[in-house]
């Protein structure tokens, strides 16, 4: 009985030699003479390789499985470009949280007033008076003016948000704010004071106010934010810094006569409200603000 031959494999197209590959290549004779090994492809995330890894301590293991295996070190945290990341999570995190406020005034004063001063109770007053115009209010979220800013606009019955700060000593938002966020970095968190603000109402405070006050003045100098009302509150606490920038910055030039105008003050609850809601019509009406009348030249900030 005679038995049919052997059935044959069929070659597989892909695996014919390339003619115009170089000797040695996937498919051809090597130096021996033998056909070379097929080369596995390894896949990682979107990389393919082949042959060796450039980290051999890798091999045979997946991206989860070295996430999730061991924290591995740490220091990579403390980098600039781990930062910048950071930086513009607090930059999303803010936009996203302020995007949606209605009208609002940011209002800015010691951490250290007492709850039985009478800066604390102009606090209550001015951020009752602006939530009774449709302001929301925002502030520091911190102790002392803060609070009394926040505390006039929720028990007015108004919008009270809080900007903290991360600092070396513990410091909680305040418990009359009703939105509240924390930054670590104080250049995001002045960011969102002007962005979200039609104006800067300036309580008596220290260095950390002062830093706002002539941020915000500058701003309006150099024209990158217009019909921005700053009001300071309080001439008695003011009037030596006021006699000061008339005396000495512009009477020796480093400031401009039309530089005066940028600054309101006064001791007036009505009048704070009143210049914010002057300004909000001179905004809808298109008109220049920031205290500026006309175009001017280049800043001489």
């Amino acid at each position: 009985m005679t038995l049919p031959p052997a059935p044959q494999d069929t070659p597989d197209p892909q695996d014919a030699p390339d003619p115009q590959a170089a000797p040695g290549a996937q498919g051809a004779p090597g130096a021996q003479g033998r056909p070379a090994p097929r080369r596995r492809a390894r896949h990682r995330g979107p990389v393919m390789l082949r042959g060796g890894e450039p980290d051999p301590g890798t091999v045979g293991t997946t991206t989860d499985q070295r996430l999730l295996d061991k924290r591995g070190p740490s220091d990579w945290v403390h980098t600039d470009p781990w930062r910048v990341l950071r930086i513009q999570s607090e930059f999303v995190e803010g936009f996203g949280l302020l995007a949606e406020l209605p009208r609002a005034v940011s209002v800015f004063g010691s951490a250290r007033t007492p709850a039985d001063h009478p800066h604390y109770a102009a606090g209550v007053a001015i951020g009752a008076a602006l939530a009774q115009a449709g302001y929301a209010v925002i502030t520091g979220g911190g102790p002392g003016a803060m609070e009394a800013a926040n505390r006039g606009a929720c028990e007015a019955g108004g919008l009270s948000v809080g900007l903290g700060i991360e600092l070396p000593f513990e410091q909680e938002l305040n418990e009359w704010v009703d939105v509240g966020i924390s930054f670590r970095y104080f250049f995001v968190r002045k960011t969102m004071f002007v962005k979200y603000a039609q104006a800067f109402v300036i309580l008596p405070g220290g260095f950390g106010t002062l830093d706002e006050l002539f941020e915000a003045l500058t701003l309006l100098q150099t024209r990158k934010v217009t019909r921005f009302p700053v009001i300071l509150f309080g001439t008695d606490y003011w009037s030596g810094l006021l006699d000061w920038i008339h005396r000495t910055m512009a009477a020796t030039g480093t400031i401009s006569p039309a530089d005066l105008e940028l600054l309101t003050v006064t001791d007036d609850v009505g009048a704070v409200v009143a210049a914010i809601q002057a300004a909000d019509a001179g905004r809808v009406q298109g008109e220049g603000g920031g205290g500026m009348r006309a175009p001017v030249g280049p800043s001489d900030a």
